[in-house]
Formats: structure tokens, C-alpha cells, sequence
């Protein structure tokens, strides 16, 4: 079987492209730059449908992990990106004669702002999606899953991080060596999150199993939800920074995170604010999920432990030192 990964200068479309070949798959693979992965590989933008046509020419399988990940912006920036440029990338992978087709979403595509505690994976809501990116890749995720003639699948990592990360983790250390990571709330509420090595294969598992489970969204997480406190601990005993000592009430933080937004959207200022209502919700409010039938469906579970991801995490800050 022949793959096309979109976006493999990710951190998560770089794992999944390099355990693919080291699986022995043929794999391309389609991003702006260069990827330095031993495959063949496709340089332009996924709104461009000649270069997609390209990209996925002869391919059987499309992993689609590009995307605008940011947490402020214009929407038509989002919608460029993620909804158009999905839809080009899943239409040119069904004139191409691809049968299977795995969306990387995200669990924020069915959050509304209220706690989930042991969810399951609801229908994308983009009416009730929190922000342009939850919005977009809501759109995107339903585009896919309407999708026909193919074996369609949507996976919805949550909060992957991992040694390299520079969304999660890179943000989080930037803050804490600046002295401006805030614990929103009491820092109790409980948070999943994906070691992305466990990411990566859950990802290749649904590529596996595609067409008996077409149609269908799953969300994936290591299953060992922690306190958000003690995930800036920890992330920050990785790097050798202090850790938060500052704390901001919900609703502080809420309506800062709002403000912010306005600005940042107001002016046109690039860089992340230092809050938003989003980032405000997701600090304070719990959100994980329950993983039984998403094991059972992939025939899949995490082979990283939490502990020994911040084991490794610890070890690259060191060698980076």
C-alpha cells in the first residue's frame, strides 16, 4: 500500500510518516518544506490542487495531518487551510483512486466549553465549536466523513506532546522561563493528554482498520488523565524552569482571554496572547475520555506510559543542553 502523509514537518505528520516507512510502507509525502524523511516527497501547499493532484497520484491512502494549528487569526486563514484545503486534498485522493482516507482531527471539533468527564467521541459541532481552528477542523472533519466511496475515518488526538513539541510543550516551557504560566482555577481540573509516539499509532491503527470502521471519529489519549497542575510540574521538572506560581480565577482568566482575542484579531499582532477565553476553558474545566471502545475498535493501546514520556522528555532537554 502506498501512503501519502500531508504536513510532515509536524511533529505528529513526521512520526506517522517515519513509523510508516520503518513498517516498510511506501510513503510520499506533501508539506511547504522539506521533511528530511527517506521518502518521496511533494513541496507546496495543500490549497493548491495542482500540487495535490501530484502528491496523491498513485497513492492507495491518505493520512491528512496539515493544518493551521493556531490559537488566534482571521477566520478565512483557518478556512483557506483547513476546510478548503481538506476538501481539495479529499477530492483529489478520490479522482486519484485512493480507498482509504484518515482525517487527523481534534476533540475540540464536539466541544462545547463544559467539563467532559469519560466522554465518548460526539458528532463535530461547528456550531458550538470554541474558535476558529475547533470551527474549521469541525467542517473539515464532516466534509470526510460524508465522503463517498472511500473508507473514511476521522482521529482525534488529544493534546499531543512529546520531545520536539513546540505547540504544547514549547509554549508551556517558553511561559514558565518567562515567569507567565498561570494555573487557571484551582489547577485540579483533570486533562488527558497523547504521548506522541501513542498518537502516531493509533493513527496507522485506524489506517489499518479504515474500512470496517468507515465513518466513524474516535478520540485518542493516553487514558491517564492528571490534574493540569501537575502536568505544568512536570513539564516544567523537564525542562529545568520553575514552575507556575501564578494563579488567575476562571473567570478572570475567561474574560482576559477574551480581550486579548479582540486585540490581537483588532491589530493584526502575530504570536500567541497570553490568554484566550479557548485556552481560559481548557485550563479550568476537566476534559478526558473514556478509551474502551476506541482500544477495542483499533486493537490498539498506548505503549508509552506517561511516566516514561517525561522520562524521555526530561532526557532530550538534557541532551539539548
Amino acid at each position: 500500500m502506498r501512503v501519502l502523509v500531508t504536513g510532515a514537518t509536524s511533529l505528529l505528520g513526521q512520526t506517522v510518516a517515519r513509523q510508516l516507512i520503518e513498517r516498510g510502507t511506501d510513503v510520499a509525502v506533501l508539506q511547504r518544506g522539506p521533511s528530511g524523511l527517506d521518502a518521496k516527497e511533494h513541496l507546496g501547499d495543500i490549497t493548491d490542487p495542482a500540487v495535490v493532484a501530484r502528491a496523491v497520484t498513485g497513492a492507495d491512502a491518505v493520512v491528512h495531518v496539515a493544518a493551521r494549528v493556531a490559537v488566534v487569526g482571521p477566520w478565512k486563514d483557518f478556512q483557506r487551510i483547513n476546510v478548503n484545503g481538506t476538501r481539495i486534498v479529499l477530492e483529489a485522493a478520490r479522482a486519484a483512486g485512493a480507498s482509504r482516507f484518515v482525517q487527523v482531527s481534534s476533540p475540540s471539533v464536539a466541544h462545547s466549553g463544559m467539563s467532559l468527564v469519560g466522554a465518548s467521541a460526539a458528532p463535530a459541532d461547528p456550531g458550538g465549536a470554541r474558535g476558529h481552528y475547533a470551527r474549521s477542523k469541525a467542517l473539515a472533519e464532516q466534509a470526510v466523513l460524508a465522503a463517498p466511496d472511500m473508507a473514511v475515518l476521522a482521529v482525534r488526538p488529544h493534546l499531543v506532546w512529546g520531545p520536539g513539541d513546540t505547540q504544547l510543550i514549547g509554549r508551556i516551557v517558553e511561559r514558565a522561563r518567562r515567569g507567565r504560566l498561570a494555573v487557571v482555577g484551582s489547577g485540579m481540573a483533570l486533562i488527558d493528554t497523547t504521548y506522541i509516539d501513542n498518537a502516531a499509532d493509533a493513527i496507522i491503527a485506524a489506517l489499518d482498520k479504515a474500512p470496517d470502521l468507515s465513518g466513524r471519529a474516535l478520540v485518542i489519549s493516553n487514558g491517564e488523565p492528571r490534574p493540569v497542575r501537575e502536568l505544568f510540574d512536570r513539564i516544567a521538572t523537564a525542562a529545568a524552569v520553575e514552575s507556575s506560581r501564578l494563579k488567575v480565577p476562571a473567570a478572570v482568566a475567561w474574560l482576559g482571554g477574551a480581550l486579548a482575542e479582540r486585540v490581537w484579531n483588532c491589530t493584526g499582532r502575530t504570536g500567541d496572547p497570553p490568554m484566550t477565553s479557548f485556552m481560559a476553558e481548557q485550563l479550568s474545566t476537566a476534559h478526558w475520555f473514556d478509551q474502551r471502545e476506541t482500544r477495542q475498535l483499533l486493537g490498539w493501546t498506548p505503549a508509552v506510559p506517561l511516566d516514561e514520556g517525561f522520562r524521555r522528555l526530561t532526557a532530550w532537554y538534557q541532551a539539548d543542553c
